[in-house]
């Protein structure tokens, strides 16, 4: 049987990957120091079905030690993330994302039967291009990189992200690396557009307005099972192996309006939209090229949006009122 190790394995894509990777008959180890990742019905459900809770943290010196030397994929998906730490604790974010990254990397060489590890990237990565130069939208994995300013806290997630990936490509071991565009669905934290608005909507009364920032700032959003497939089959695949992809879908991009209208349908409840201003650093669009992607995992985005919405709204139903 394969072995997988998930850092960060109780947050959002950790979970739902390990749902996924127990479906296909890995045995799963989800690792974590529960400063974001939840005890939840979700994770008692995946020990359940056999994944094992490692309760750890990477930023202690000895984090990792004593684990099996047997891991088929090691997916690293823990990091310091969040615009509150972005901005308020920005050394924080670079020190420590670098470090965790970095003691994954030499737990990796102790491995005997390591086939991948999938390093989680993030769409941050264009943001300098976006500001300072053509972003071509959808936008291909091949854009040059630019920094945005090293004195704005902003740039510290991006500029950990960015170190991680060269981390990876000069560390000598097999590798994939995967930036996530705008992934949504069940499980994520009210904290991403999606619920937020799903919970505002919900709150506001019949015939009420409800508040929309960057009304017209444009998006793709991938529903969290499309995903999932996609980075399994990244991991699987011959085809990605040393190679970087975008995670997310090509289309439809809708403006953050339209994506409101979408959330009110799904509530059933007569509102209007009120425009609210710009939120600062926000880019104006952001959508990934999926043809690489698509090319080297064999898969397309399966779930179109409304219904997405539809399922994330009905998991969410419960915590609303």
């Amino acid at each position: 049987m394969k072995k997988v190790l998930i850092t960060g394995g109780a947050g959002f894509i950790g979970s739902h990957l390990a749902d996924e990777l127990l479906t296909q008959g890995y045995q799963v180890d989800l690792l974590d120091n529960f400063s974001r990742g939840a005890r939840d019905r979700t994770l008692e459900e995946l020990c359940n079905r056999g994944a094992k809770t490692l309760d750890r943290d990477l930023l202690v010196a000895e984090g990792l030690a004593g684990l099996p030397s047997d891991y088929t994929y090691i997916f690293h998906f823990a990091a310091i993330i969040g615009v509150s730490n972005v901005l308020h604790r920005p050394y924080a974010v670079l020190r420590d994302n670098v470090l965790m990254l970095e003691r994954v990397l030499e737990f990796c060489r102790s491995q005997q039967r390591l086939e991948r590890l999938v390093f989680a990237s993030t769409s941050e990565v264009y943001a300098g291009t976006l500001q300072y130069f053509t972003l071509p939208i959808p936008t291909p994995e091949t854009t040059p990189i630019a920094l945005t300013d090293l004195a704005h806290p902003r740039t510290s997630y991006m500029l950990s992200k960015l170190y991680g990936e060269a981390m990876c490509q000069q560390a000598g071991i097999p590798f994939t690396i995967i930036r996530p565009h705008n992934v949504y669905g069940p499980r994520m934290g009210m904290a991403h557009v999606i619920p937020e608005l799903l919970k505002k909507a919900r709150q506001t009364p019949a015939g009420g307005a409800l508040e929309v920032y960057s009304v017209a700032h444009r998006r793709t959003f991938c529903y969290i099972d499309d995903a999932v497939q996609l980075i399994r089959r990244a991991a699987e695949a011959d085809a990605c192996l040393n190679a970087t992809i975008n995670i997310g879908n090509q289309a439809p991009e809708i403006s953050m309006g339209e994506l409101a209208e979408h959330v009110i349908k799904t509530i059933g409840k007569p509102l209007t939209i009120k425009p609210l201003p710009e939120t600062p650093g926000s880019p104006a669009r952001r959508c990934p090229d999926m043809a690489h992607t698509t090319a080297l995992t064999g898969y397309r985005a399966q779930i179109g949006l409304a219904d997405g919405i539809q399922k994330t709204y009905a998991w969410y139903l419960p915590t609303l009122d």
